[in-house]
């Protein structure tokens, strides 16, 4: 049986851990713009804050005051939701960055394994051939049971994203509908 010769051991620790850094640079390159995101968000809401306040100081009776917080309400619900398609779109595309890299890993380990087991399989003394032939066989029924668990994630994600798309939308929606429904009623 051919084994793995220290070159061979070292060139695979050598990439685990490449990987490794690579998805820890990825991680926080997400983190960074999640918190300049979180940053720019509250800097406009602290603007935004202030620019209602200062508003509301010259109202001069409550259907003004009613108006206003109309008029403040439509931007700040605009602004939740750009907020969260930014977010979506930050994790969504650090989350690809990692199912690449780990695509690429587990490609490349697969292929290391079934090389091995390839050679041990032909230069196995006879007789042993059938434990080894077995080994293959539990490789390869793991293998799928391990694409078939990632197909099913992916979907699940995709699955979770387009509710959560569908809620954000219908929210958005109701959010307009109430405030125009009110805006003729605080005009009265």
């Amino acid at each position: 049986m051919t084994q793995w010769t220290a070159e061979q051991c070292t060139k695979a620790q050598l990439a685990g851990l490449e990987a490794l850094v690579g998805l820890t640079n990825k991680a926080v390159e997400g983190f960074e713009k999640v918190m300049e995101l979180n940053l720019q968000t509250m800097k406009a809401t602290m603007a935004q804050t202030r620019e209602g306040a200062m508003k509301a100081l010259s109202v001069q009776n409550p259907q003004e005051l009613v108006g206003l917080q109309i008029e403040l309400f439509r931007p700040a619900a605009d602004n939740v939701l750009a907020y969260r398609r930014q977010l979506q779109d930050i994790l969504s595309a650090t989350r690809a960055q990692f199912e690449k890299v780990v695509e690429v890993q587990y490609t490349t380990s697969k292929g290391q394994l079934q090389g091995l087991l390839d050679s041990a399989v032909s230069n196995a003394p006879s007789g042993s051939t059938a434990p080894l032939a077995a080994w293959q066989e539990a490789v390869k029924a793991t293998t799928t049971l391990y694409e078939s668990m990632q197909m099913t994630a992916k979907q699940a994600v995709e699955v979770a994203e387009n509710s959560f798309n569908t809620a954000a939308a219908v929210a958005s929606k109701a959010a307009r509908h109430g405030a125009a429904q009110a805006s003729p009623s605080a005009a009265k």
